[in-house]
């Protein structure tokens, strides 16, 4: 295979104490790659993505930068994990594309793994978590749960896949040709369509700092994994309706058999009354709720705003 070229993009938030640590190692096993006799890497480069951090870390970018092997993308404040790792995306120019986080949590030897899947052919190189140990409990069945459901409303997704994988720069621009604002690219990358190879490795314990990914901004990747590829709930609500009408008509049967038959031993009307009434409005509620959230994904679409905005890059980009 001819010699190619492989940018990193690794989104940063906050990571001031984890990076010093773990970007040396990240340099120090690609330059062993780069000189693998088994693979054709002929150069390679990061890019960082400071997605507003607070801390020390555009600090850091700044001194470690060298023009051809380590860029900086400081963003004007924190836009996501998802849009700062769009961010890096469209500062990459090379053949081949990683994307990773920067703790170092997924098993940096997958890189290698990853680049025979391309030269072996393959556009995409998934990553796989082949074990969740290292989770808590609730994170584990939560996890499972929402893949379970993504599943249930006919999203197509790699289970157990997150951020960590290899592109083409074929399937990169794909990715890229992508406009909409409700951006959830772990749903789009299987929708692409290119030839896949999945890469299991065994997702090690965060040993410096602490995840930044609040159960909040969980709970937001994963009502956007559904509201971004999926009508189901709104078909489901049409169902619903269909149910609750079904029930109404049999709730009225059973208060017409109790008024001709039983009335002297029932308090009149409680019942029938307040029990539909309740159950209307509850699913009313959940429903305007659903319809809700796809009218404000609706509306976000229509402004049209960038996922982010750079305010400095560092580096040969």
């Amino acid at each position: 295979m001819l010699p190619y070229r492989l940018d990193i993009v690794i989104p940063c938030f906050n990571e001031g104490e984890t990076i010093p640590v773990t970007i040396p190692h990240i340099i120090v096993y690609l330059d062993e790659l780069k000189v693998d006799p088994a693979l054709s890497l002929a150069h390679w480069r990061l890019i960082l993505v400071d997605d507003g951090s607070q801390d020390g870390t555009w600090k850091y970018i700044t001194s470690i930068c060298a023009p051809s092997r380590i860029c900086g993308v400081k963003l004007s404040r924190n836009f996501g994990h998802q849009s700062a790792m769009l961010a890096g995306l469209t500062h990459a120019d090379a053949d081949v594309v990683i994307t990773m986080d920067s703790d170092l949590q997924d098993d940096i030897r997958a890189l290698r793994d990853m680049l025979v899947a391309y030269e072996s052919g393959a556009d995409l190189a998934l990553g796989v978590r082949s074990a969740r140990l290292t989770d808590t409990t609730f994170k584990r069945e939560t996890a499972r749960g929402y893949y379970r459901l993504l599943s249930l409303m006919g999203v197509s997704i790699i289970e157990d896949h997150a951020d960590y994988r290899l592109m083409s720069a074929r399937a990169l621009r794909a990715l890229l040709a992508h406009g909409e604002v409700n951006l959830f690219i772990r749903g789009l990358i299987p929708s692409l369509g290119f030839t896949v190879s999945i890469i299991p490795y065994a997702r090690r314990a965060r040993e410096i700092g602490e995840s930044k990914y609040t159960l909040r901004k969980m709970l937001g990747l994963a009502i956007d994994g559904i509201t971004s590829f999926s009508v189901m709930p709104l078909r489901l609500i049409a169902l619903l309706g269909v149910l609750v009408f079904v029930c109404s008509v049999v709730v009225a049967g059973v208060v017409l058999v109790e008024r001709l038959f039983f009335a002297r031993y029932t308090t009149p009307g409680w019942a029938s009354m307040l029990l539909p009434l309740l159950a209307l409005g509850g699913i009313q509620l959940l429903s305007l709720g659903v319809i809700g959230e796809y009218i404000g994904k609706i509306y976000l679409e229509t402004k049209r705003r960038p996922h982010f905005i750079v305010e400095a890059v560092l580096g040969d980009i």
